[in-house]
């Protein structure tokens, strides 16, 4: 029997490549599913961190992490090296529709290394971050492609050639078994694209950052209720004006509280700011105080959720700024001035800040629904589906 180098140098390479994707696959689990997982030994820094790109939306593909690709791009690889031998069993008959294997493997490997390009691009450019196992696949996929051609452009183009005439043929000579086997992969795949079911991660993230996008709040109430004042879904939030978290929650329970008949929402001042919580060891938001300070004033004057928006997207840094908000909503500029620097403001977010330190509050936001205890922001449809176990009925 002929020994075939060819073949057994992508079977090597084939090998390599599926290793190291085997262990993006677990480096991306580890990264976005596991709390207690260390970080993994090619996270060295800010920029050499593949846990870092793992963790962001550039780590999938039509709802498949792009691991997984790999392991079945490098599966396929490896098959088209042995699909002549295989054509020798006689239930895999059906494989006679290989005929040039080289061929595709070119093919494969230039396309790949062509994406491959892509995700580097994306990697250096927007999420400025090297995942070194990534690009040791890219230049893998290079060299498979190289080999099967012989590195020679004119085999190159005559790959497309014969895979596209291969392609066509076989299709002809198992139409149904193609159409069945179409329908099913863009079934898969249009399910794992739209609904993200297979990468949750990104699924959280994209619905994050559809609100952290919103530059005005569209479902922003007046007055000093949110909600059903007689709901019977409580929920109590304690937030931070300058958090930007806070500001795509703040979106978010307005909208939860358009959709709903029975929820309830009440608003704590608990701000990171030295400047009023003298529970902080360093300032983390300053101006949160100050800002405090400014809802509390526009309570009085019957207006608080609307400037309670009005400061998420406005940040307003002193007075004047402040100022121009009240004006916007018809205050009484000086009361609204008397009430900010008024003792019954200050200690009123003193006695919030007190509470939210026996709640044990480290972090905003902090929900309490119904008495359970829910910190940061979540995904509007994971809000949903907490507001519709505790009881929440839509409208």
């Amino acid at each position: 029997m002929k020994f075939d180098k060819k073949a057994v140098f992508i079977q090597i390479l084939a090998i390599l490549g599926l290793i190291i994707s085997i262990k993006l696959s677990f480096i991306y689990y580890d990264a976005n599913y596991n709390k207690y997982a260390l970080s993994s030994f090619c996270s060295i820094n800010d920029f050499i961190d593949c846990d870092g790109v793992a963790k962001t939306i550039y780590s999938q593909f039509l709802g498949i992490p792009l691991s997984y690709w790999g392991i079945f791009l490098y599966l396929t690889l490896f098959f088209l090296t042995v699909v002549d031998k295989l054509k020798q069993v006689r239930f895999l008959k059906f494989l006679e529709v290989f005929k040039n294997p080289y061929a595709y493997i070119t093919i494969i490997g230039i396309i790949s290394f062509c994406c491959s390009m892509v995700l580097a691009g994306i990697s250096l450019k927007i999420i400025k971050k090297l995942c070194i196992l990534c690009f040791i696949t890219y230049f893998i996929d290079l060299f498979i492609a190289l080999i099967s051609s012989d590195g020679k452009i004119r085999d190159i183009i005559n790959s497309f050639k014969i895979t596209f005439f291969d392609f066509i043929d076989g299709v002809k000579k198992y139409t149904k078994t193609f159409i069945v086997l179409a329908i099913a992969v863009i079934s898969l795949l249009a399910y794992s694209g739209i609904t993200l079911n297979f990468v949750p991660n990104v699924k959280t993230s994209k619905s994050l950052m559809k609100y952290k996008k919103i530059k005005y709040n569209p479902y922003r109430v007046s007055g000093n209720e949110l909600g059903n004042p007689d709901g019977n879904i409580v929920i109590e939030l304690y937030s931070d004006y300058v958090c930007p978290l806070c500001y795509m929650n703040n979106i978010m329970l307005h909208q939860a509280a358009k959709e709903y008949k029975n929820i309830k929402v009440i608003h704590h001042n608990y701000p990171f700011d030295k400047e009023c919580n003298p529970y902080l060891t360093f300032n983390m938001h300053p101006k949160a105080c100050f800002m405090s300070k400014a809802a509390i004033a526009a309570k009085n004057q019957g207006n608080y959720w609307e400037m309670s928006s009005l400061l998420y997207e406005n940040q307003p840094k002193n007075q004047e700024q402040v100022l121009k908000l009240a004006e916007k909503l018809n205050f009484n500029s000086e009361k609204f001035i008397a009430d900010m620097n008024s003792k019954e403001t200050a200690d009123i977010i003193a006695d919030e800040l007190k509470e939210g330190q026996k709640l044990d509050i480290d972090a905003t936001p902090t929900m309490f629904i119904n008495g359970d205890k829910i910190v940061g922001v979540k995904p509007y449809y994971k809000l949903k589906e907490i507001l519709e176990e505790h009881g929440a009925t839509k409208k």
